[in-house]
């Protein structure tokens, strides 16, 4: 059955997103480990996986109002496909098969409309269909491979590029490498070829191996033979600890701090460096280190002292200078860093940690584990430069100059013997009966396990004191000094350790969905070169100005991964480093930097509106930045740089979504008066035709669409009060995109910053016009707010503000209302804080003013006050049940005035209501009905 093709309409991320779940499950998915595929390997900035699968999911669906016309139909229909976004984006839904065929269904269906077919409803043949009609999802910037994995688990050809060869990699291993194998038994001889085991006990059955867990069979059973064949060359490097009872104990881990002569030459002892001598801060397992001064040799030592008594109040080092333990002395930072560079740093032990039964033990180092250490030497090491000047580094000015310097002995020892068995790997996975291609793509994720080890296989890796675990070297995206380091032992047993980062990888592998297209992946340099082909829907992350030095940083991991794989993938480990002529980032090497970056980004999004598809919308994801920069003599943002760029590459904006990546625990999360981390641009191409328009005529399509589009992302996308002006931008520049270029009366461009000057008093003449909505005491209190920003003022002026509005200063607002103080001619508004636990209701007779309603609620959301959260805003939502959505309204703009003010804690308060706002109302709901039936 066929029917005519219709005009292509508008995509659900053009019109409204359940943007409350989107972003709950995208900072939830943070704390989610095993089997993620970001723990493959590390990628700075990923995007959130459940981010990307909502964006795709949106850019390809139609809204109900492409199709419908009846209003309660397409809000209808809208809910349902928000209702299968929500389960969609959970990170436990990943591969549920029933979910993925209803949102590849859904998809089909938007594709087949869009021809004037009918899709099929087989979720094979739905599989096909989009593999054959639906356009394909390009990621120019494919980075950690985020949108290309979640374009591919929705049924779509996924293509992804990127400059990087460490990014290309790990793109390759999660949609590349795995649908080539699917379904394959493994090679190795401990395997059963006829199927694998699941379930224990008696319920253990067997069955054919399926997707690509036969692959991560293979990964495991090879890495640790990697591991069997490393012990035997450098086992004796990693000895065990004597315990002082008797008996032994493997290492996890040996703790350093590195040290210089002091500056006092009456002393000239060398001088540990340490942020803190604590190293453990668990209860009943506390520990600390004391230093001993042998005076004779110039040395210090550490005795473990077992215990959380006299530790020490932080470390002997901070940002101002040094402190020696053995005579009292201090000296400034940059004497530290003249010594190091004087090649006089050194290290010394301080601990070591050992397993024991169900805890950590802390020991004090001993002659043959310092001996040992010292003894290690690799056979090779990477002998490239470190960069003398990149964004993040900071260790050059401690006298590193090369990366193998970020290494001890034996630490380059273990990394260098895994690459180097690497061979020996290859040559029993042939002799085991694997094909050529299959090794290498064994072998490539082994590869990618040494990645992983390196990053906590460093000098600056750190020891983790309240959860007795190594971090990473990049728990930002930096190369900054560490003082005290840890050293991991990769042939102990814990989960964290170097040879079980094969476990890692392959958890990662067993867990993705190999009943999808063919991925696509490879290097290209975006600023010369988009994939064309089928006019490709556009969903990217681009760099963002100077925020990762992607390139320098990547050389990190690229130097262990080069020897061995460049024999696998010639092109993309052929250089020393990785490319950093070509790179778009505006990092210091380059002349005029700033300008540089925005010339490749122009560039880059010029070639995106040549190339993409004009059906769909392209998505682009941006972090976004709001602290000014002065570049090339002005002052930008790097938001407005962006809005900018796509204008000028010819594209009209047509949405904005702030998305939130971060943990709400964190200190600046969900309940903080943060922005949205990222926001999503969504754009479409604009005619070329497009006309001119005058700035007045801008202003007033400003006025008649921004409202309605404010309107609908408060009551529909529940958007936050702290991210309200961010979404605006959306419609805003969708008015002044869709025109060639705006002008003043006297002929000038109107540039994006003045636009955006517009939209902001758009925004504020909205929020405004919601007071119209309240009580007149609360619309009064409003007025007195905005004029009299600190609260108080002539009693005089207050009455005329009053009378228009028939109100009484004395008897309404203050004795009746208690909303404000009267007392010698002067009135101020009752502070927040006034609006406590203790503070009475107003009788029944008198009604809850919305200004009372939101006051209480916020009270009890206040950062640092002793208010009951969600819980204590109930009994307000239930006394205003009336007028809640006054309430809301009046939170929004109370958020609005005093994050203008500067007031952050009220700020805070009233965006944690918005925040807040339908668990507050459900609970208000709940609770009255329990009253009910009672």
């Amino acid at each position: 059955m066929t029917s005519q093709p219709t005009v292509p309409g508008k995509k659900l991320i053009e019109v409204d997103l359940p943007l409350d779940i989107i972003n709950a499950e995208s900072a939830r998915e943070k704390s989610i480990r095993h089997g993620h595929p970001s723990t493959l390997h590390l990628w700075w900035a990923r995007r959130p996986l459940a981010a990307c699968r909502a964006v795709l999911f949106a850019s390809l669906v139609d809204d109900p109002s492409a199709y419908l016309t009846d209003a309660e139909e397409i809000a209808t229909e809208r809910r349902r496909l928000h209702e299968l976004l929500g389960y969609l984006v959970k990170w436990e839904n990943s591969n549920d098969p029933t979910l993925l065929a209803a949102a590849r269904y859904e998809i089909a269906g938007s594709v087949a409309r869009s021809k004037g077919e009918t899709a099929p409803t087989d979720p094979a043949a739905v599989l096909d269909y989009l593999n054959r009609q639906a356009q394909p999802i390009y990621d120019p910037f494919c980075g950690g491979g985020s949108i290309p994995l979640e374009a591919q688990r929705l049924g779509l050809r996924a293509i992804g590029t990127d400059l990087n060869p460490v990014a290309v990699l790990i793109t390759k291993a999660l949609i590349e490498l795995p649908p080539k194998f699917a379904n394959r038994p493994p090679v190795n001889p401990e395997a059963d070829r006829m199927g694998m085991t699941v379930g224990k006990g008696k319920q253990a059955k067997q069955i054919p191996w399926r997707g690509a867990a036969g692959l991560a069979a293979d990964i495991r059973y090879y890495g640790r033979k990697m591991r069997e064949l490393a012990w035997d060359k450098i086992g004796h490097l990693y000895p065990p600890a004597q315990l002082p009872e008797g008996g032994e104990a493997t290492v996890i881990a040996w703790l350093w701090a590195r040290t210089i002569p002091c500056a006092n030459p009456a002393c000239g002892i060398a001088m540990p460096l340490l942020k803190t001598f604590q190293v453990s801060k668990k209860a009943g397992n506390q520990h600390w280190i004391k230093p001993v001064v042998d005076n004779e040799s110039k040395t210090v030592s550490f005795v473990v002292q077992n215990h959380g008594r006299d530790v020490p109040a932080g470390g002997n080092i901070d940002r101002n200078g040094a402190t020696c333990v053995a005579c009292g002395n201090t000296a400034v930072l940059e004497y530290v860093r003249e010594q190091s560079r004087a090649g006089k740093m050194g290290e010394v032990m301080t601990c070591i940690v050992a397993e024991g039964n169900r805890k950590r033990l802390f020991l004090s180092p001993t002659e043959k584990h310092i001996k040992v250490a010292s003894f290690a030497e690799p056979e090779w090491y990477p002998a490239s430069n470190l960069p003398e000047r990149a964004l993040g580094f900071a260790v050059q000015g401690y006298g590193f100059t090369k990366w193998c310097e970020l290494f001890t002995g034996r630490q380059l020892a273990v990394l260098t013997t895994s690459s180097d068995l690497l061979p020996e790997v290859e040559n029993l996975l042939l002799d085991d009966g694997a094909d050529r291609e299959y090794a290498n793509a064994v072998l490539t994720y082994l590869a990618l396990s040494i990645g992983r080890n390196a990053n906590i296989s460093s000098s600056l890796s750190r020891w983790l004191n309240s959860i007795h675990a190594v971090a990473g070297v990049f728990a930002m995206q930096t190369l900054s000094m560490v003082w005290d380091f840890a050293e991991s032992n990769p042939f102990a047993a814990s989960k964290q350790q170097g040879m079980t980062q094969v476990e890692w990888v392959a958890k990662v592998v067993e867990s993705l969905s190999v009943d999808v297209s063919q991925g696509d992946v490879h290097q290209s340099d975006a600023s010369t070169t988009i994939y064309a082909e089928n006019g490709p829907v556009i969903v990217t992350d681009p760099p963002y100005y100077d925020n990762i030095g992607y390139a320098d940083l990547s050389d990190f991991f690229y130097i262990w991964l080069r020897p061995f794989l460049r024999g696998i993938y010639p092109p993309l480990f052929s250089g020393i480093l990785t490319p950093k002529e070509p790179e778009m980032v505006a990092a210091p090497i380059f002349q005029d930097p700033g300008d540089r970056f925005e010339e490749l980004l122009g560039q880059t999004l010029r070639l995106i509106r040549e190339r993409c598809s004009p059906d769909f919308p392209s998505s682009i994801f941006y972090a976004y930045k709001q602290q000014e920069e002065v570049r090339g003599g002005r002052i930008s943002t790097g938001w407005e740089t962006m809005l900018a760029a796509v204008v000028e590459a010819g594209f009209q904006v047509v949405g904005t979504w702030p998305m939130r990546t971060e943990r709400s625990n964190r200190s600046r999360g969900l309940e903080s008066n943060a922005l949205a981390s990222s926001v999503v641009l969504v754009c479409r191409p604009r005619p070329a035709d497009a006309l001119p328009a005058l700035q007045q005529r801008f202003r007033e399509e400003l006025r008649a669409e921004v409202p309605a589009a404010l309107e609908q992302l408060t009551r529909e996308s529940h958007i936050a009060p702290v991210d309200l002006r961010q979404a605006a931008i959306g419609p805003g520049m969708a008015v002044y995109s869709r025109y060639g270029v705006v002008q003043t009366p006297a002929g000038a461009a109107v540039t994006v910053r003045q636009a955006l000057a517009d939209i902001n008093d758009a925004v504020s003449q909205y929020l405004a016009e919601q007071a119209g909505q309240m009580d007149d005491e609360s619309r009064f209190c409003l007025d007195w707010l905005l004029s009299h920003p600190k609260g108080g003022g002539d009693y005089g002026v207050a009455e005329g503000l009053a009378r228009p509005y028939n109100l009484s200063i004395e008897d309404g607002l203050e004795r009746r209302h208690n909303l404000l103080t009267a007392q010698d001619g002067w009135v101020e508004l009752r502070d927040l804080d006034e609006y406590d636990e203790e503070r009475p209701w107003p009788g029944r007779r008198t009604a809850l003013t919305a200004w009372e309603g939101v006051h209480r609620m916020a009270w009890h959301l206040l950062p640092g006050e002793s208010g009951q959260g969600i819980e204590g805003c109930v009994p307000a939502a239930q006394r205003a049940a009336d007028r809640l959505d006054a309430l809301e309204r009046l939170a929004r703009i109370l958020y609005d005035i005093y994050d203008r003010q500067g007031v952050s804690a009220k700020a805070v308060a009233f965006n944690s209501v918005v925040v807040s706002w339908n668990e507050i109302t459900r609970r208000a709901a709940e609770q009255s009905s329990e009253q009910r039936l009672l």
